[in-house]
């Protein structure tokens, strides 16, 4: 009885055994026997490798492996091994029924009798292609994300633990840094930064607040290996594992130098242009009211010099009349210097030696300069002449030397020098190609510092303190100096005195003695002209009226006509010796009724009365020029100078 109840319960635990196994269809669970041939079947089995039990009993299971694998004798080594070891555990492919191939798991155990004898063999198999092809394009997908990322030439893409040193390297980080391979990896990624960041604890920084925020940028300088800089752009990511742990940091960087370098280019090209604009407004500005001052001081002048020839000498009065119109004289000089800036001044150009200017204003300079100054001349045997006004250019050089002298309160050596330059096609400071001379203004005095220096030429800039300047003098040199086709530079450190250098353009001619049959008139001759009618014009009532008052004075019939068309009319109807007319006027200018003269009256002398130089040398080449503001010496002069060219205009 019990034994038979041993085989029942030995049967029942075969049977819910077989039941398990036939339940199973995600493995292919089989028996072999001890040479490999199928004993048993079951359906996880026929559908991973597509036989049914009735087709694979009895068949030897070397079947399913590929044919090189046949070949190789692994079916048989494969047992071997397992009957030697008790398991043999794979992946490998394996082939279907169909001939498709699939990657299998496969484990195979022996199984023995109780004497130990081996009966057979249990196999169990996984298909596990789906996971192989994930793997296999996972695996691709990082091999060409590798190649992508080293073969990046352009940014610097590297990998950091989590203390920063480095543990991957990448082709663009090799070109923008300079280190190889084998030379950074296991190094800390703070050598790439400057001495001045490594104090001030940046690569500590950087990692923490990537670490803290997950991400980290910044644009600054970094070191290559030569120890050369570069501006980078530097973008730090932080890399957690599943848990969230920072694990290591992923680290960009891009060479920005030439993009930082074009950028500040584009911002020195704007602030260059939005001085020149500055500049050119306030030139206008300075232009206008400069040209409406010298009207106003026209018609202050004149009607002074008037009123002091027909008062009595008394000198309670006309010390009172003089001083006034010194005044006004110096405010002539102020509107001159406006005028200068404002490149509107009127320039005589003409050849000038330099040499014999400066000695012939030595004495001038000297008193203007006070005791305390000496003054040194440098000047080589042979220095071609320069085109310039001689007046203008004297009262620059004044200028410079009252700027030298003032940067050296306690005393001290002026040297004033000049040299023959030639400036290639390329232009050099501003200059076209050509040939110059550089006169020179140096002082031993406290110097300028970089922010003073880029300032020093501003109109109304100074440092001289309220009251002791107008800030319009070396403006004036500069605007003479640009309208004389040169330029003026200043050279200047702080504790090492200044220079302020002058280019002008070298004279196409040396200067012709005039003969003795064109000396100009004196003013004695002057006062000889014979009684003349005369028109006045001019759009502004004062200085016309001015005007007139001091020709009337001087015994000349005068009309006077507020613009160009009135001037006509009078000249239709009247006998006229002389036009004088000022050039600015609305609806008509100065030029255009001398051009409408000249085709009516050749012969009638026209002299243009002007102190703004809105007008080209062409448009003017043929007027007698009368400067604003003027007294009745230089309009007696002007008159004579015109008729007296008129005369030999004629006579030829």
């Amino acid at each position: 009885m019990d034994n038979l109840e041993r085989f029942d319960a030995s049967a029942m635990d075969d049977g819910r055994y077989r039941l398990l196994v036939n339940a199973v269809t995600d493995y292919a669970i089989f028996m072999l026997d001890p040479e490999g041939v199928v004993t048993s079947w079951n359906p996880g089995a026929r559908r991973f490798k597509g036989y049914e039990a009735s087709e694979i009993l009895g068949e030897n299971f070397s079947r399913f492996y590929v044919e090189e694998d046949q070949r190789a004798g692994l079916p048989r080594r494969a047992l071997d091994t397992a009957a030697r070891e008790g398991k043999f555990e794979t992946e490998a492919w394996r082939v279907r029924k169909d001939g498709a191939r699939f990657w299998a798991h496969v484990v195979i155990d022996p199984i023995r009798g109780p004497s130990g004898e081996l009966l057979g063999f249990t196999k169990i198999t996984r298909d596990l292609t789906e996971r192989k092809f994930a793997e296999e394009t996972l695996k691709r997908s990082e091999e060409q994300f590798r190649i992508l990322v080293q073969s990046v030439a352009d940014y610097s893409i590297f990998m950091l633990d989590s203390e920063g040193h480095v543990s991957s390297w990448n082709l663009g980080a090799e070109r923008i840094k300079g280190y190889l391979r084998e030379e950074v990896i296991g190094e800390h990624f703070s050598k790439f930064y400057t001495p001045e960041d490594l104090e001030k604890g940046e690569p500590q920084r950087a990692i923490e607040t990537a670490a803290r925020e997950g991400r980290f940028e910044k644009e600054g300088w970094r070191v290559r290996k030569d120890g050369s800089r570069f501006w980078a752009n530097v973008v730090i990511d932080a890399i957690r594992d599943e848990n969230g742990a920072v694990i290591g940091f992923a680290k960009i960087t891009r060479d920005i130098t030439e993009r930082r370098e074009a950028q500040r280019a584009i911002e020195e090209a704007r602030e260059a242009l939005f001085q020149s604009q500055k500049m050119d407004a306030i030139g206008q500005l300075t232009g206008g009211v400069a040209h409406d001052f010298n009207n106003l001081l026209m018609a202050i002048l004149g009607s002074l010099e008037l009123v002091r020839k027909r008062l009595p000498d008394e000198p309670k009065f006309t010390s009172l009349i003089d001083n006034a119109m010194q005044a006004a004289q110096r405010g002539a000089s102020l509107t001159q210097r406006m005028l200068a800036f404002a490149r509107r001044q009127e320039l005589k150009l003409e050849p000038v030696d330099l040499p014999i200017l400066v000695r012939g204003m030595t004495d001038l300079l000297q008193r203007s300069l006070g005791p305390a100054m000496s003054i040194e001349t440098r000047f080589p045997l042979a220095l071609p002449s320069v085109q310039a006004d001689t007046n203008q250019l004297e009262l620059s050089l004044l200028n410079l030397a009252v700027n030298a002298r003032d940067a050296m309160p306690e005393g001290g050596v002026i040297i004033i020098a000049a040299r023959a330059e030639t400036v290639s096609g390329a232009s050099q400071n501003g200059l076209a190609g050509g040939a110059y001379v550089c006169l020179s203004v140096t002082d031993t005095g406290e110097g300028m510092d970089e922010a003073t220096l880029s300032r020093a030429m501003e109109p109304f800039f100074t440092t001289k303190g309220i009251g002791k300047g107008t800030g319009l003098g070396l403006p004036m040199v500069h605007g003479l100096a640009e309208q004389s086709g040169g330029r003026l530079a200043l050279k200047s450190q702080k504790g090492q005195g200044t220079t302020a250098e002058l280019w002008l353009p070298v004279a196409q001619r040396a200067a012709a003695p005039a003969s003795d049959d064109e000396q100009p008139p004196t003013l004695e001759n002057s006062r000889e002209v014979r009684r003349l009618v005369v028109v006045a014009v001019d759009d502004d009532p004062l200085v016309l009226t001015n005007t007139a008052a001091m020709l009337a004075d001087l015994g000349h019939t005068v009309f006077e006509a507020s613009g160009g068309r009135q001037a006509l009319s009078i000249l239709r109807r009247e006998s006229v010796d002389l036009v004088i007319t000022d050039q600015a006027m609305p609806r008509m200018t100065g030029t255009q009724l001398a051009d409408a003269i000249r085709a009516e009256w050749p012969a009638l002398p026209v002299v243009l009365a002007t102190g703004y130089a809105e007008l080209s040398s062409a448009d003017t080449v043929h007027l007698p020029r009368l400067s604003k503001p003027f007294r009745q010496d230089d309009l007696m002069r002007a008159i004579a100078d015109t008729l007296a060219a008129n005369r030999r205009r004629v006579d030829r």
